[in-house]
């Protein structure tokens, strides 16, 4: 058993710079955090390749319980491929042997923090249903960072995720969420591969009315990182370049 409470999940943040130079995790997470996922032996990870190169970083701050090949890495089940049944209750589950057994599990996503706009949020809602404490620990969320920078509406909010890569769908959909923000006065968030950034900056600056207000927040937390809030009609007369290497939230309230 290892040195921090039994039997708990543990949702573990991780940097936003997946995909872009690496910065300093000591710069992005508390040492506290660092400490806690070092002394964790048992991994729930979305990808198994970037969970340890997550750990090298760790260790590069203070040791690890045990040498990175001992630990126990499982990725989080993926539905087939090409199918659209979701992953049985059973395979999540499964995951939350070692917390059962009594260990501490690390949950880690890709970017930011487990379970928001990431999957596993089934292994938290299985954590739950089989009695274990889930301790979720503090870090970056780069749709909250995104919020609190861009100046909208913080006291009324949606993140709706991906919107239809199709054009004239992705039109569509942007126009309801402009309609649905002008009606409850909401700021709607949503968020795009990072090689669509270009397209969506487009789409956005048609589809949308000149006086509904556009915020964007690139590369958060990057040495590079750059947040701004305009008026539609405003990003119309200086497009704003969003790169198609960073992860960029967007955010809209209509006038």
């Amino acid at each position: 058993m290892n040195g921090t409470a039994p039997g708990r999940l543990l949702l573990v943040p991780n940097t936003l710079d997946h995909g872009a130079q690496a910065v300093a995790i000591e710069s992005v997470l508390a040492r506290g955090v660092i400490e806690q996922a070092a002394a964790l032996r048992h991994w729930a990870v979305e990808d198994a390749r970037s969970a340890r190169a997550f750990l090298k970083r760790v260790a590069a701050v203070t040791p690890l319980a045990a040498p990175l090949q001992e630990l126990s890495i499982v990725e989080l089940p993926r539905p087939r491929k090409g199918s659209r049944e979701e992953v049985a209750p059973a395979a999540w589950s499964a995951l939350l042997a070692p917390a059962l057994a009594g260990h501490a599990l690390g949950l880690l996503s890709e970017a930011g923090l487990p379970a928001v706009a990431d999957p596993g949020a089934n292994l938290v809602a299985a954590a739950h249903a089989a009695g274990l404490p889930v301790v979720p620990l503090a870090g970056p969320s780069a749709l909250l960072l995104a919020l609190a920078a861009s100046g909208l509406n913080g006291q009324s909010f949606a993140f709706v995720g991906y919107l239809p890569q199709e054009a004239d769908a992705r039109i569509r959909r942007l126009r309801e969420l402009e309609t649905l923000s002008r009606q409850q006065r909401q700021t709607q968030l949503f968020i795009e591969t990072p090689y669509r950034n270009p397209a969506l900056v487009t789409a956005l600056l048609a589809a949308l009315q000149p006086a509904t207000r556009l915020a964007i927040g690139c590369g958060l937390t990057l040495p590079q990182g750059w947040s701004g809030c305009r008026t539609v009609g405003a990003w119309r007369l200086e497009p704003p370049e969003v790169p198609e290497r960073l992860p960029a939230v967007y955010a809209l309230l209509a006038g």
